[in-house]
């Protein structure tokens, strides 16, 4: 009975150490937080402001022809699937979320028979790929928590030079993203983003020319296109980014704050076996004492 009281005792102090360290990271994950929650919404503003910007570049010159706007012309035989997760695990299943909707979204892209390469952000994400033995044709990692918009740039780049090359030339002809979107604390939502070819949707007879003002283009559009797309796609990744960093910490406090009600709920009930195993222990040793000295009594009879 003294061993398994030792047994319960080590296991409340191991639930106990465990807690230290949930909690722990549970109060780094919100002090994080919120510094991550103000970066993206800082980055979004001038996100849609630029896409705002090519979008009327776009629909507002129809002779305009630029590779990186759908003009229908060119056939889709590769896509790229640029996967963004993290670099730290203890979230939950935040990096499992973004595998599974990378999945069905290379997928559904064979389906239509399609080639997929892919370009993943995160050692998790990059780990579980190369796991699996999928090909990958870059890969970015150790700065996930803190995206910059120089990281953002490094991977446009990239990506622009492959949309420009082409499928029939090593490269892609239509790329896409996957990352995890900040809705609240308890809500991060794994999304798919579509980021070339440009799909321009023309508005309404009634109102292309109420909402949005006109515009000169100079020297021309398909300079003007040249100079914002570099641009759009940076400012497009970098707000991903820094919304799946944000998600990232939201997901970690909100598993961290469980792992530490699951150790608070396994120091309750060992407490209780204990206590349970202790009182047994003892009425064991009063029923030998009282039978000890009843034999005893009868002895001396």
């Amino acid at each position: 009975m003294g061993a398994q009281l030792r047994v319960y005792r080590q296991k409340i102090h191991s639930a106990e150490s465990t807690k230290k360290i949930t909690r722990a990271m549970e109060l780094i994950s919100a002090s994080r937080i919120q510094k991550a929650r103000e970066a993206a919404e800082a980055a979004r503003p001038y996100a849609e402001a630029i896409t705002r910007a090519v979008g009327a570049v776009a629909s507002r010159t129809a002779t305009i022809h630029h590779p990186l706007v759908e003009s229908g012309a060119r056939e889709v035989k590769r896509a790229a699937i640029v996967v963004i997760s993290s670099d730290r695990g203890l979230a939950g299943a935040f990096a499992a979320n973004i595998a599974k909707t990378s999945d069905r979204l290379a997928s559904l892209l064979r389906s239509q028979g399609k080639e997929v390469d892919f370009y993943l952000v995160g050692r998790k994400i990059v780990g579980l790929y190369t796991f699996r033995h999928l090909p990958v044709v870059r890969s970015w990692t150790g700065w996930t928590d803190h995206p910059t918009a120089a990281h953002a740039h490094e991977i446009a780049q990239v990506l622009q030079e492959a949309f420009l090359r082409g499928g029939d030339h090593g490269g892609v002809d239509e790329i896409h993203v996957v990352y995890t979107k900040f809705v609240s604390m308890i809500l991060q939502q794994p999304t798919v983003l579509r980021l070339f070819p440009l799909q321009v949707v023309d508005a309404h007879p009634d109102e292309q020319h109420h909402d949005l003002p006109l515009y000169e283009f100079e020297p021309d559009p398909a300079t003007v296109l040249d100079a914002l797309l570099p641009r759009y796609i940076g400012s497009e990744l970098y707000s991903a980014l820094l919304d799946s960093a944000a998600a990232k910490h939201a997901a970690t406090q909100t598993a961290m704050h469980s792992a530490s009600e699951n150790a608070d709920k396994q120091v309750y009930n060992y407490t209780r076996l204990m206590n349970s195993a202790r009182q047994t222990e003892i009425t064991q040793q009063i029923t030998e004492i009282v039978g000890g000295a009843d034999a005893l009594t009868v002895t001396k009879h």
